[in-house]
């Protein structure tokens, strides 16, 4: 089946204007009407109607999915959505999807059945070909994750310079042998490690498989780590993590066993949470400006409510990122 990608393709014209003649918006060449309707009837598209008069219905609620709420770093993004939201009139619906594909498929039918007015990604489960089709429902955008082929706005950060920071103040500090926990293998979790990978290659460092723990994510995640590195003959001496819970485990259960962070073993993190600075001793760490993160993506939301053409931009909105120098390392 086409789809208004396919049209602008065939016309020769950006989505937008395809949207734009579909929607009947005025400051449109009669030529470029003439080329949109052309390639309409040569691939027999028609516009849906029922989303176009469901768009049209106002329910002032953007959904926010989130999979873990249990992830400080989450409540935080929250709280600035709705800081910006409330200003505009707007509720959120916060939405966790636990990290299930099937449960953010529910979510994403809220828009389609128009429950709400625009959908939020903090994090995502399927593939873009599933969630793409629900973008002629309302605006859809991409705050933290990431996917190289959507084509909606994303607000993001640079995530192989964050782990490439990381990791290069860590090899500075005079450590060679180092470990790496990763998240999940999305695209956001494969630039973490490229970034990691490219501090060490430069380095001429090498990381022992035995030092690689994915899927990691939580507090207990790091107690478990800590606990397999110092069973290891060939330890580490220092760790790179994936977020400030799993460095947060990793110090918390060093404290239990005695090893001295960062003497025994340097740690550093990533977010910059506030559990970051009540960690002891307080964590080295890479700043992810949330808070601007947050507000960023609602204003853009607002924009794209306030629009005629809904989901025709594609925009990377990429934010600082920093390293924050404490004790752990």
């Amino acid at each position: 089946m086409a789809t208004i990608e396919d049209v602008a393709k065939l016309a020769g014209l950006s989505r937008s204007t395809v949207s734009r003649v579909i929607n009947h918006h005025p400051y449109v060449s009669e030529k470029k009407k003439q080329l949109v309707y052309a390639a309409m009837k040569q691939l027999e598209y028609y516009p849906n109607s029922s989303a176009q008069r469901l768009r049209r219905q106002k329910t002032d609620t953007i959904a926010v999915l989130v999979p873990r709420l249990t992830n400080p770093f989450f409540p935080v993004l929250i709280e600035e959505l709705d800081l910006v939201a409330v200003e505009h009139g707007l509720q959120l619906l916060i939405c966790q999807t636990q990290q299930n594909e099937e449960k953010e498929l529910s979510f994403l039918n809220l828009l389609k059945t128009k429950q709400v007015d625009g959908l939020i990604f903090t994090a995502i489960e399927n593939d873009w070909e599933t969630i793409a089709p629900y973008k002629e429902w309302g605006p859809i955008i991409l705050c933290n994750e990431y996917k190289s082929e959507a084509t909606v706005p994303i607000v993001r950060l640079n995530q192989v310079k964050g782990s490439y920071l990381g990791t290069k103040h860590l090899i500075e500090s005079g450590h060679t042998k180092i470990a790496f926990c990763g998240g999940t293998e999305s695209e956001l979790g494969i630039d973490r490690k490229k970034g990691f990978m490219k501090a060490m290659e430069e380095a001429g460092l090498i990381m022992s498989e035995d030092w690689f723990f994915p899927s990691s994510y939580s507090i207990d995640c790091g107690k478990d780590i800590l606990k397999t590195l110092f069973a290891m003959k060939n330890r580490p001496t220092a760790v790179f993590t994936g977020s400030d819970e799993i460095a947060a485990g990793i110090i918390k259960e060093a404290k239990s066993l005695g090893v001295s962070i960062p003497d025994e073993l340097a740690v550093i993190g990533f977010d910059d949470q506030p559990i970051a600075e009540l960690m002891e001793p307080a964590l080295t760490t890479i700043q992810q400006p949330v808070k601007d993160m947050g507000k960023k993506t609602m204003e853009v939301m607002v924009s794209m409510l306030n629009s005629d053409i809904v989901n025709d931009q594609d925009q990377i909105y990429e934010l600082p990122i920093r390293l924050v120098k404490r004790q752990s390392v």
